[in-house]
């Protein structure tokens, strides 16, 4: 264990900062070799290589494993290198199956690996001796170790099987479970029943049947696993051993009824055929529902998790959606008269449990997302308990744990639990004693305390009586966090040094001081200027880092990058803006006459670009080069909802997008006037996904700020879009309608007067074409002029062929050329 905590990994910069950069027009030196085109950019990973990925120890931390893909292969290796550093190896497919996987799950001691490969559990050991657990035709998931170690499940078809993990004997491989759909018996007339019942009465021989079959059913039940019966439209997607062997928790999702999917064409095919692409439904349509059960494998009975902890709402304002218990009845989800009370429809977790088997806490959900619940679940009567709540009149942010995870961990003393929550309006790590709050808070106490408004989406408000304790604290957030393999601290992620930067540090386990153990510019990325590479260092504060890979191309090195610089600007309403900013000194260029500037807008989910290290944003990183070689200042900003800022920061967008957030890019494009001398005349503005939405707001809301705009696969139209992540911010459509209305760029295109490019990929299953189709018969039918639409009929969201790229960012380019640097088209701004 000692030789684990000797050494950490992470990707991270190269701390020497560059010289001045070389440009297209400046004078060359016989080193620079690297064309700063469109064409030249656009080719992506093949020109700036792919970060390495998947980095993991070996079990004795000898050696570090990760998935590397340089430019121009097809696919990415597996490497090896040793803990002291060294040039990386490529592993050969038989090495390959003898390194441990990048997501797994380890024992106890941490020598051996369970994992998923090719839809079959594996089984590798610290020795690198691999045994396949299963090789089927069906998909294994979800292995898990069970009865201390020795055993392993998995889930298939729906079910729970277990097997010895150490492979002597037989190695039988049981089934624990039969969950299946509900079987009904077949519906007679009562003709058929008076005919079956007067047999009976007639005939000895009838009843000595009938007698024969039940003995024989009888018979069968004492012999027949532990049932679990579904209901219509339902699956098991999970199943989980309790370490007793007594009870399986059975997470069920149940299919909506009546809801209806977009279909996206596919137009070029290798059938020569359209094709149609079956995709999601629209947001406020009926969603799945996420249910946990509880199944006793010794006496057969099973339970469904209590949610009556959650408050009920008040039915005049909730439209139809399913009841939270388990229900088929179609009458179920429509909605009651008003005035009544019912009860929420909650989106259970997994169970987290103790390695003693003493407690089981889920995380529930309320399905609008305004309210996040940690129970501790009995399993034998599926009553809970609330140990911990927090609700956000806007929306509770997810904290580590996707889909049917807890988000909750148990300590090694398997009373406390640990867990990130934005509680004190910042990401913050936090420890809980179950066994203490279960001892304060009765069955149905769900008690909260109001904090102090919080902004435009306020109340925050979380449990008084959880008696959660806070280890960090302050106006920063933590971005990950996990238990250091000595079980005695966290290994935390973090901004306390700067919303743009992020460090590693540790956190001992009850609280106190924090030790920060890396020094460069960054952990987990990069630098600004320079793609992500793999370091190995000792784990000692302040230790030196050793480079293991060089990812870009040599001809990609050979330039010298804008290093951006990381600036503020004050916002209308008194806060300070975060952005990058690229000026032509910057690249040794000169600003062009007529002073034109562009502002270029990230996407969203929740996204943060105006930082210290290597963008995702790398092509229109690389185009802001371009742009800055040819005489423009570019803003790039981090406006309100980014990441990174706080929870009241995320919030600002609550029940209008294209509010808060346009108001920080116009502020921005102000900034470039008041501090760069931008001409106000010469303002361009561009982005995708979220970007392009906020362009096309930017464009029809404030068209006197912005002579030039490219909106790349962009919104439209809110109430198109998809339910997880829209139904967060705008509520629903049919119940706040005023939302989506003053948040939908199609409701304002009579606004448009500056030159609007709109670019979409035709095959988009995330923002779809449709919803650009829609905005240029809205803009044909107001008569506007200075507007195109390029279409990509291969292409989904995130673009893949190079020649898609540069023909886009060619338009883009001409676009700001013609319309703001050239004059073409240039019209008269207030």
């Amino acid at each position: 264990m000692a030789k684990r905590k000797s050494t950490i990994l992470a990707l991270v910069l190269v701390a020497t900062l560059t010289a001045p950069a070389l440009v297209a027009q400046a004078p060359q030196t016989k080193d620079a070799r690297f064309a700063l085109t469109v064409d030249s950019i656009m080719r992506g990973p093949d020109l700036v290589g792919y970060a390495p990925d998947g980095l993991r120890w070996s079990a004795d931390s000898q050696k570090l494993y990760f998935e590397w893909r340089k430019p121009a292969e097809d696919e990415a290796s597996t490497y090896a290198v040793g803990r002291d550093g060294g040039s990386p190896s490529r592993l050969t497919e038989e090495q390959k199956k003898a390194a441990p996987p990048a997501n797994g799950r380890w024992d106890k001691a941490h020598r051996r690996v369970t994992f998923v490969d090719k839809g079959d559990i594996v089984l590798l050991d610290a020795d690198g001796v691999r045994r396949q657990i299963t090789r089927t035709t069906d998909s294994e998931s979800s292995p898990r170790w069970a009865r201390r170690d020795t055993a392993l499940t998995y889930v298939r078809d729906g079910n729970l099987f277990i097997v010895p993990a150490d492979g002597r004997g037989s190695a039988l491989v049981e089934q624990l479970t039969d969950v299946a759909p509900k079987k009904t018996d077949p519906r007679l007339t009562d003709s058929q029943k008076f005919i079956r019942d007067e047999e009976e009465k007639l005939l000895d021989a009838v009843r000595e049947q009938k007698e024969k079959k039940k003995k024989a059913e009888d018979k069968e039940k004492q012999d027949k696993l532990p049932s679990f019966e579904l209901q219509d439209r339902q699956s098991a997607t999970d199943l989980m051993l309790s370490p007793d062997d007594t009870h399986v928790f059975i997470l069920v999702s149940e299919r909506p009824a009546g809801s209806r999917n977009v279909i996206v064409p596919n137009y070029v095919n290798q059938t020569g055929y359209t094709e149609d692409i079956p995709g999601r439904t629209a947001v406020g349509d009926t969603q799945d529902r996420r249910l946990l059960a509880v199944l006793n494998l010794k006496t057969g009975k099973s339970v469904w998790a209590d949610g009556s902890f959650a408050p009920p709402i008040d039915e005049s304002e909730k439209a139809a959606t399913p009841p939270s218990a388990p229900s088929s009845d179609p009458e179920a989800s429509q909605t009651p008269k008003p005035g009544h009370r019912a009860e929420r429809e909650i989106r259970w977790s997994m169970p987290e449990l103790s390695d003693d088997g003493k407690f089981a806490v889920a995380g529930a959900r309320s399905a609008d997302n305004k309210d996040r619940w940690y129970v501790a679940l009995d399993p034998e009567s599926g009553k809970t308990r609330v140990v911990d709540t927090l609700h956000d009149d806007a929306w509770i942010r997810e904290a580590g744990g996707g889909f049917g995870s807890s988000g909750v961990s148990f300590l090694p003393d398997n009373r406390r639990v640990w867990f990130l929550s934005e509680r004190d309006g910042w990401m913050h790590l936090y420890t809980l004693d179950v066994s203490e709050a279960l001892n304060d808070v009765g069955p149905s106490s769900t008690p909260t305390s109001s904090v102090a408004s919080r902004g435009p989406a306020a109340p925050l408000r979380s449990s008084a009586l959880a008696k959660a304790k806070q280890l960090t604290s302050g106006k920063w957030e933590i971005t990950s966090a996990e238990l250091a393999p000595d079980e005695k601290k966290f290994y935390v992620t973090s901004t306390e040094q700067h919303p743009g930067e992020r460090h590693l540090y540790t956190v001992p386990i009850d609280g106190g001081a924090r030790t920060k153990i890396t020094s460069m510019t960054g952990v987990v990325y990069s630098y600004s200027n320079k793609p992500p590479e793999v370091y190995v260092m000792p784990n000692k504060p302040g230790a030196p880092a050793r480079r293991i890979t060089t990812t870009p191309t040599a001809e990609w090195r050979s330039f010298n990058w804008i290093d951006p610089k990381v600036i503020t600007f004050r916002a209308r309403d008194g806060v300070d803006v975060y952005a990058r900013l690229f000026t032509p000194e910057m690249i040794a260029a000169r600003r062009d006459p007529s002073r034109p500037g562009v502002v270029f807008v990230h996407g969203a989910g929740y996204a943060q670009n105006a930082h210290k290290y290597w963008a995702s944003y790398f092509r229109e990183y690389m185009f802001h080069n371009l742009l800055a070689s040819r005489g423009y200042v570019v803003l790039d900003v981090d406006y309100r909802a980014s990441s990174g800022y706080g929870r009241d920061w995320r919030t600002a967008i609550y029940r209008h997008m294209g509010g808060k957030d346009l108001e920080d890019i116009v502020d921005g494009a102000k900034y470039l006037v008041s501090k760069e001398q931008v001409n106000p005349k010469r303002l361009g503005v561009y982005g995708g996904s979220y970007g392009g939405f906020i362009t096309l707001m930017a464009m029809f809301t404030t068209p006197d700020v912005f002579a030039a705009g490219a909106a790349l696969r962009p919104v439209t139209d809110w109430a198109h879009y998809n339910h997880g992540y829209t139904s967060n911010i705008l509520n629903i459509p049919q119940k706040d309608a005023e939302a989506y209305r003053r948040s939908s760029p199609i409701y304002f295109a009579d606004g448009l007067k500056g030159a609007l490019l709109v670019c979409h990929g035709m095959v988009d299953t995330n923002v779809l074409f449709q919803d650009s189709v829609r905005l240029a018969e809205r803009l044909i039918e107001l008569r506007k002029e200075n507007w195109e639409l390029a279409p990509y009929p291969v292409e989904n969201h995130g673009f893949e062929r190079a020649t898609s790229w540069a023909d886009e960012y060619r338009r883009i380019l001409k676009l700001f050329e013609d319309n703001l640097r050239n004059g073409r088209n240039l019209r008269s701004i207030n």
